[in-house]
C-alpha cells in the first residue's frame, strides 16, 4: 500500500514528460516547415533567426559551411517543386534531433541548378531565453522517387 503512491507519482511524472515531450516534437516540425516554406519562395529573412550563430551545414558533397552563406543560397531561390515529407523529431531534454526527406526541383540562390531528393538530419538546442534555433544541419543525396 505504501507503494501506491510512489507509483501514482511516477506515472503522473512520465505523463507529463510525455506531453512535454510531444509539445517539444510538434514545435521543431512546425519550425522545419516553416523553413521549407521560407526556403521554396526564397525568403532567407524567415530561416535566419531560426539559425544560430554559430550553425554548421554539411550539404550534398560534403562541404560544410555555416549561417550567412546558407542564408544567401536561399535568397532569390525559385522553384518547380520543393518540399519536405516524412519529417520525424526525437526529443533529448534541450535537444531535438529532426529527420526527413526533402525533394526539390528548380534554381537555389547562388543560381545552381537543383533535380534531387535528399535525406536530411537537423539538430535543434534550446537556447538560454528559450527559443530553439537549429545549431547543425546535414544532407544526404537519395534516388529520387
Amino acid at each position: 500500500m505504501k507503494r501506491a503512491p510512489v507509483i501514482l507519482f511516477l506515472l503522473c511524472l512520465t505523463l507529463q514528460l510525455s506531453a512535454a515531450n510531444n509539445d517539444t516534437q510538434q514545435v521543431i516540425a512546425d519550425l522545419e516547415s516553416k523553413w521549407a516554406g521560407a526556403q521554396k519562395i526564397g525568403n532567407a529573412a524567415v530561416v535566419a533567426p531560426m539559425l544560430a550563430d554559430g550553425f554548421v551545414n554539411t550539404d550534398t558533397d560534403g562541404q560544410t559551411y555555416g549561417k550567412e552563406r546558407l542564408l544567401a543560397n536561399l535568397k532569390g531561390g525559385q522553384w518547380e517543386h520543393n518540399g519536405i515529407s516524412d519529417v520525424k523529431v526525437t526529443v533529448y531534454g534541450n535537444t531535438a534531433i529532426a529527420t526527413g526527406a526533402w525533394a526539390g526541383k528548380g534554381v537555389d540562390g547562388d543560381g545552381t541548378k537543383i533535380d534531387r531528393a535528399e535525406r536530411w538530419t537537423d539538430t535543434w538546442v534550446k537556447m538560454p531565453g528559450g527559443k530553439w534555433r537549429c545549431v547543425a544541419s546535414q544532407q544526404t543525396s537519395t534516388p529520387k522517387r
